[in-house]
């Protein structure tokens, strides 16, 4: 399994006439600390599609407990608990003040940039990510 942390400050522009971050914000922060993520180990989505792979989402979720609000730090927990095919899911916890507050993943697919097809994860990203899903 893959965890990555990253910490976010809530600006004001992100939050609503009634002082919450915005929901609509929460697929921006999970777009945020998985680019964040795969950059944490050396690699970047622009090298990813370099290698003539693009990654759609295909499924996105989100459940809210508590709001988060003006200038709150959340941590933005990236969870990868399966090994990576043709689809990745990402897993979210977002943590306030230690508490989560908000729980959703999304699933991107592996798609070949001339073809448009759906296609396995690319060596750069699979060498990086199998020794997190090899069994000992």
């Amino acid at each position: 399994m893959y965890e990555f942390e990253h910490r976010l400050r809530v600006r004001y522009a992100e939050t609503d006439q009634m002082g919450y971050c915005y929901y609509g914000n929460y697929s921006t922060f999970y777009e945020v600390a998985r680019a964040e993520s795969i950059r944490s180990l050396g690699l970047t989505y622009k090298q990813i599609e370099e290698e003539g792979v693009i990654m759609p989402v295909f499924e996105n979720y989100s459940k809210y407990y508590k709001p988060a609000l003006y200038d709150d730090e959340l941590i933005i927990r990236v969870l990868i608990k399966e090994k990576p095919g043709v689809k990745v899911k990402y897993e979210y916890e977002i943590l306030k003040e230690g508490s989560i507050i908000h729980k959703g993943y999304t699933v991107l697919v592996f798609v070949d940039k001339s073809t448009g097809k759906p296609c396995h994860i690319p060596a750069i990203l699979s060498d990086i990510l199998n020794p997190y899903f090899d069994e000992d």
